[in-house]
């Protein structure tokens, strides 16, 4: 057991560096909703921030060694802290220094029903989810999600039970520090290849984070690669579910109209439970309410209970979320960064209604880009008009040279922008009333979403 385990059995007082991250602040939150003593530090003078501040911990704005108290126990900081920042090398040099990873967990450790939702797509959605059920249904759950849920306005909480839903995400392992009571497993896919290398090392990382599970493991039983990876696992209790008859749950009946909702029967075996009904679009999100039911389900949540959890559901930050409508034209910002995520979205996107369904593409990392250009070609096609913004490199040197336009030019009609301000004007000057307006991306291409908003207005 890591040695952070043993800490937070005795220390008071815990430093964070970078409190204010998505990633960062709900667990600063439920640390210090649970008896400890918190400080913080941060570049950026944001939301979480402010909040972590108003609820009792002790913040600085601005990294320094000064902001570490001589009687902290415990430093724990994100990995986004770039190397020679003088407080993290200060903080690894005097004190006990853990990344947030696991510090997570740790936190895991703590709960008896931590349900910790793993899987290549789909991840904040059910997260999201389950952590509304679960609150529906007055289990009190604390939460750690990777985007805000509107329910909470927060990335996370802290309840007062044993319920702990903690979104799992496998990328450079992450999700390996934790044990889970509960693992959902979305599906498996091909990503973060520079990491991983190839599909079978994605394989083996999800395979051991099943086997850490300690009690049930609840998995997609329509998804081959999820399927293979959890095979033989023995000493635990699987549960299947999808649209496969073999599965152990199973989603029929199901109907996708146009618009932002969707039903389906859901059945245990052969037994009918209930007519689920969602208030958000897409195929994929039969499959990503069928793991919350079952999470919250095996966690003693009522059926009523999670049928009005996933019908009050409209989506976390980020997923599909509505942004308005102006001029006849509406606009949505969604996080989809790899193909299946784009494939899906702009499926579901292009069975509303609309006259025109636009994609506004913003490549992330070069890797990706290169090593999957020919499949985000493909499901950029499926709009009826794309702009692709120049990519964003994030964390990597682009080493492969490759550029924007090797993707705009396997898209047939496509346009290739550099700035948001050029995509901003070209959208906003050859939209048509009835027209939907989709950014897709893991970067900051919603800053261009929120631009067309406010250009569209003032045009209105």
């Amino acid at each position: 057991m890591n040695n952070i385990d043993e800490l937070l059995k005795t220390v008071k007082k815990i430093h964070f560096i970078g409190i204010g991250g998505s990633g960062m602040c709900p667990v600063a939150e439920i640390l210090l909703s649970r008896g400890y003593e918190i400080s913080g530090s941060d570049n950026n003078d944001t939301e979480t921030f402010r909040r972590i501040e108003k609820e009792g911990a002790k913040v600085f704005l601005g990294q320094v060694k000064e902001n570490i108290a001589d009687d902290v126990e415990l430093v724990i900081y994100t990995n986004a802290i770039l190397a020679g920042n003088e407080e993290l090398e200060y903080a690894k040099a005097n004190f006990p220094c853990f990344e947030r990873a696991e510090a997570l967990g740790a936190l895991s450790r703590m709960f008896s029903n931590c349900i910790g939702i793993c899987g290549t797509h789909g991840k904040t959605t059910t997260s999201s989810m389950t952590t509304q059920v679960l609150l529906e249904a007055g289990l009190d759950p604390s939460a750690v999600i990777g985007g805000k849920l509107p329910v909470i306005e927060a990335y996370g909480r802290y309840g007062h039970s044993e319920n702990f839903v903690c979104e799992s995400c496998e990328f450079n392992n992450t999700f390996l520090h934790m044990n889970p009571d509960i693992a959902v497993i979305l599906n498996i896919d091909e990503d973060h290849l520079d990491f991983f290398g190839n599909l079978d090392n994605i394989k083996k990382s999800f395979r051991k984070f099943a086997e850490m599970t300690t009690k049930t493991i609840i998995y997609n039983g329509d998804d081959k690669n999820t399927v293979d990876t959890v095979m033989g696992i023995e000493g635990k209790k699987l549960i299947s579910i999808g649209e496969k008859e073999t599965n152990d749950w199973v989603a029929k009946n199901i109907s996708i109209p146009g618009g932002f909702h969707s039903e389906y029967d859901i059945y245990k075996g052969n037994e009918f439970i209930a007519r689920v009904k969602l208030s958000v679009p897409g195929a994929h999100n039969v499959h990503n309410s069928m793991c919350a039911f079952v999470a919250a389900y095996e966690s003693g949540a009522d059926v009523e209970s999670i049928l009005r959890g996933l019908q009050s559901f409209r989506g976390a930050s980020r997923r599909f979320e509505l942004l308005g409508k102006y001029c006849g034209v509406t606009f949505a910002d969604d996080y989809a960064h790899h193909p299946a995520e784009i494939k899906v979205t702009l499926e579901a996107a292009k069975k509303m209604g609309y006259n025109r369904v636009w994609a506004v593409h913003q490549p992330f990392t070069y890797s990706r880009t290169s090593l999957l250009l020919d499949d985000f070609a493909e499901v950029l096609k499926i709009a009826d008009k794309c702009v692709i913004s120049e990519i964003m490199g994030s964390r990597e040197v682009n080493t492969i040279g490759i550029k924007a336009t090797d993707l705009s030019e396997k898209v047939p009609g496509s346009v290739q922008l550099d700035s948001f301000e050029e995509i901003c004007d070209y959208v906003c000057d050859n939209v048509q009333d009835g027209d939907l307006v989709i950014t897709l991306g893991c970067g900051d291409v919603y800053k261009v979403a929120r631009m067309m908003c406010k250009k569209m207005e003032n045009r209105a």
